[in-house]
């Protein structure tokens, strides 16, 4: 193999440990939460709460900052060099902070109707206020998040991913904290998770503000200026902008459709926590190293690069989403119950959870696969056709959402979300081969990717198998038998996943020889 895959999974491999870590204590702090407060009243409003801030914070962060100012940034570095970069960095920097203040003090004028827009199920009942008196102790959490998220972009041009990659585990780490300290000390835990969320934006910045000074970076704000970059960053990021504000709309239908169904915020939320562990791993990592290497790639031509580094990066991200998603439909009570089933989640919370997760876990390998095929486009500056494609897969998931709610309840929503991501997937599928004939499956993707397939659901045919035959020790043991399952799965694919050709064992050892020199 040379150095370039083998540096790209690198990359991949470092994202995906410190985001792995991350969704393990997501694991912990969403166990605790519904511990303590079950899909009762306070639940829903802290999650919903808790959404408000995230979705601004997409807007910016995974919208308009990743798919515009990393490119950007990253050609400005390759260009012009590291003084030219960190001069359109703190151009940017310092506009984002004015728009994010402004934006923070206006939330909180509005804070009601937000509140509306994103949950109308909730008025006339105590979840409404009770949701916006922590959306606006939350919503500051934005501006944090969001200007951590560009010093993040920053670091990954360099090449530097693990202080990004570990900022989210801070999140974590103090909320698990205040719901400890509040519980010691008798204090509401609701209030406790949403000082702890806001505390919380700030250490995240704090940490990646100071990785980024060590490389020279360490931006504060000042004056704003419209500078050619700026604009440029304001052209490309207007389209990634809408794009991102589409794919926000997507949740709020869901939000929307579970507000109106007692407990079903929870469970969707649970269960999206749940598919979050492979999506995170995988698919955070793959688009957070891909989009700076297409970038570079696509500046300096090299077009069997950009190929290349795309056909491993899908290859890489089926390998592991694939036994994932299989794993998730066959097991998906077991699951949920181990996970959450304790304290006020009852077995009814987990069934409807488990539904939930059922459907969500059929649209992991689309939502994957975007990340691995949306790069292509931003890295080319590209950001309206994939506005365009989310703009059709917005009108897909509403008109599913709104339409299925009164024959099938809350399920509805992830129903919704899951069509939408596989429809945004063909077209964005369609449009690249339109857009670059080189950009097409290569000769090692079209060997594997189908052996990948068939290992993946021959695990899930042998797990299920064994769940069968083991039904009163899996129900009696439910802790013992995911444990077991899990390292039977994942040592009966490998197994059959090399056997079949879908990974050889001299590419991995060549990685790793690779990676000791």
């Amino acid at each position: 193999m040379s150095s370039r895959p083998i540096r790209l999974v690198l990359g991949f491999l470092t994202v995906g440990f410190w985001t792995l870590a991350s969704r393990i204590l997501g694991f912990v702090r969403e166990v605790m939460i519904v511990s303590f407060l079950g899909s009762g009243p306070v639940a829903e409003a802290f999650f919903v709460a808790f959404r408000l801030p995230n979705m601004f914070r997409r807007f910016f962060a995974e919208g308009a900052l990743n798919t515009a100012f990393v490119p950007l940034f990253a050609k400005t570095l390759e260009a012009d060099g590291e003084d030219a970069a960190r001069r359109f960095g703190q151009e940017a920097f310092s506009s984002l902070f004015v728009v994010l203040i402004t934006l923070t003090l206006l939330a909180q004028l509005v804070m009601p109707w937000l509140v509306y827009a994103l949950a109308s199920g909730f008025a006339d009942t105590g979840r409404f206020e009770l949701t916006i008196t922590f959306a606006r102790i939350l919503f500051p959490y934005i501006l944090f998040i969001s200007l951590a998220a560009l010093l993040s972009g920053i670091l990954n041009s360099f090449g530097r991913f693990a202080a990004a990659a570990a900022a989210p585990i801070l999140l974590n780490i103090i909320l698990v904290a205040a719901m400890l300290l509040a519980w010691l000390l008798e204090y509401p835990i609701g209030f406790a998770l949403v000082w702890g969320a806001a505390l919380a934006g700030l250490a995240q910045f704090g940490l990646v503000w100071w990785a980024a000074r060590q490389l020279g970076m360490g931006l504060l704000p000042g004056r704003p200026r419209l500078t050619p970059k700026v604009k440029r960053l304001i052209i490309i990021g207007g389209p990634a902008l809408l794009a991102g504000g589409v794919l926000q709309i997507n949740l709020l239908v869901g939000t929307q459709v579970a507000s109106y169904f007692e407990g079903a915020v929870v469970w969707l939320a649970v269960a999206d926590r749940i598919y979050q562990l492979p999506l995170g791993l995988v698919g955070v990592a793959i688009g957070v190293v891909l989009l700076p290497e297409l970038s570079r790639r696509h500046r300096a031509g090299d077009s069997p690069g950009t190929r290349d580094s795309m056909n491993r990066a899908a290859e890489f991200s089926s390998a592991l989403i694939l036994p994932a998603t299989v794993g998730l439909l066959v097991v998906p009570v077991l699951v949920t119950s181990v996970l959450f089933e304790r304290g006020a989640f009852t077995p009814v919370d987990t069934l409807n959870t488990a539904q939930a997760l059922m459907i969500y876990a059929i649209g992991l390998p689309a939502f994957v696969l975007q990340k691995v095929l949306q790069p292509a486009y931003f890295a080319r500056e590209d950001t309206k056709t994939p506005l365009n494609f989310a703009l059709v897969s917005m009108l897909v998931n509403l008109v599913v959402a709104i339409g299925l709610a009164p024959l099938v309840g809350f399920i509805a929503a992830a129903i919704a979300t899951t069509l939408a991501a596989w429809v945004n997937l063909v077209l964005l599928m369609r449009g690249l081969r339109e857009l670059d004939d080189d950009l097409t499956l290569d000769s090692g993707l079209r060997h594997r990717l189908p052996r990948i397939f068939i290992a993946s659901i021959a695990m899930g045919a042998l797990v299920l198998g064994i769940c069968e035959m083991l039904q009163n020790f899996v129900s009696t043991h439910p802790v013992i038998s995911l444990v077991g399952i899990v390292v039977f799965a994942v040592t009966a694919y490998g197994c059959i996943v090399v056997w079949l050709g879908g990974l050889r064992v001299q590419d991995l050892r060549s990685a790793i020889r690779r990676t000791r020199r």
